[in-house]
């Protein structure tokens, strides 16, 4: 998760999106579904320090990490990336976003973990799911997965004191060409940035490799939503700017740091809008836009991934 009309919801009876030329994106016309009611955790599960309360208490963490810290913030990560492969595994036509609530929140909970938005400043749901023309932080609802459609569900668990987050985008039926290397080229812009982290290496670093790939296709790279410190705070005071930021973030990377990158690249403009629920992103031209994310930690000589599935060979 990230740090800062029409007037329908979608339904399977009525399209969320303008007609387009074969293989271009369609233009986005998504309106607010219906929310369901919040959901429950068992009272076993034990809460991050903000639920219930109107803000976090956070943004002072120094983001240096023990081994046996980054091994809770692993563990978390490992459920939060579980999470998000279930859920994906059902964007498919027909599905409502609240499904996909369900599916990841349940899955959070039986493996003893809080949702970490469940409650974040008021969120009232256990994921972001951002459909089509949404940047970030879309809420699960009512609205239902049409064909062609690409969506970014974000998913943070939160176990034993520490948050992982992590973030992916799934194709919903048959995508059109334009929609589909959108996403795959966003998310080759994540792997880069990985490998671009070093210790020694400024944090501005991570933003150059991003825009400079996403150039490469005039597509636009979302300046106001950031990756962030994460692990015992869900965003601690850490910002890692995913655009060519130098001078400015020029602190040095460190080993034992924690923190998220999770570029957000549009097929159009950066500019956006947000809904009157205070979350919904979108660009302002409602053209498509993608975004992936991991948790990682800075190694001696790297960085090693910490929101990596049971199931991955990575």
């Amino acid at each position: 998760m990230s740090t800062p009309t029409a007037t329908t919801p979608g339904t399977s009876g009525q399209s969320h999106n303008l007609p387009a030329q074969p293989g271009t994106a369609p233009v986005g016309r998504l309106a607010p579904g219906v929310l369901s009611p919040w959901r429950q955790v068992p009272a076993a599960i034990t809460r991050p320090e903000y639920v219930g309360k109107p803000e976090a208490d956070e943004g002072n963490d120094s983001n240096m990490y023990t081994a046996e810290e980054i091994d809770r913030v692993r563990a978390a990560g490992r459920i939060a990336a579980n999470a998000l492969q279930e859920a994906g595994r059902a964007c498919v036509p027909g599905t409502t976003t609240d499904e996909l609530d369900r599916i990841a929140h349940e899955y959070m909970c039986d493996h003893g973990a809080y949702p970490s938005t469940l409650g974040y400043h008021g969120y009232p749901k256990s994921l972001c799911s951002s459909l089509n023309e949404v940047i970030c932080h879309g809420i699960p609802d009512s609205t239902v997965l049409e064909d062609g459609d690409i969506i970014n569900l974000d998913v943070t668990a939160y176990k034993d004191g520490m948050h992982g987050d992590t973030n992916a985008m799934f194709l919903v039926g048959e995508v059109d060409e334009q929609s589909r290397l959108l996403v795959e080229r966003t998310q080759e812009a994540l792997n880069r940035a990985i490998k671009a982290v070093r210790p020694g290496r400024q944090f501005n670093v991570i933003g150059r490799v991003i825009e400079k790939y996403a150039q490469r296709f005039d597509y636009g790279v979302v300046r106001d939503f950031t990756g962030h410190g994460v692990g015992r705070e869900f965003h601690s005071g850490l910002i890692i700017p995913h655009y060519d930021a130098a001078p400015a973030y020029s602190s040095e990377i460190r080993a034992g740091m924690i923190f998220t990158i999770e570029p957000m690249l549009t097929l159009g403009t950066i500019q956006w809008d947000q809904w009157d629920d205070d979350w919904t992103i979108t660009t302002r031209d409602r053209l498509r836009t993608a975004q992936f994310e991991h948790t990682m930690v800075v190694t001696d000589d790297g960085v090693e991934i910490l929101t990596l599935p049971d199931n991955s060979a990575a």
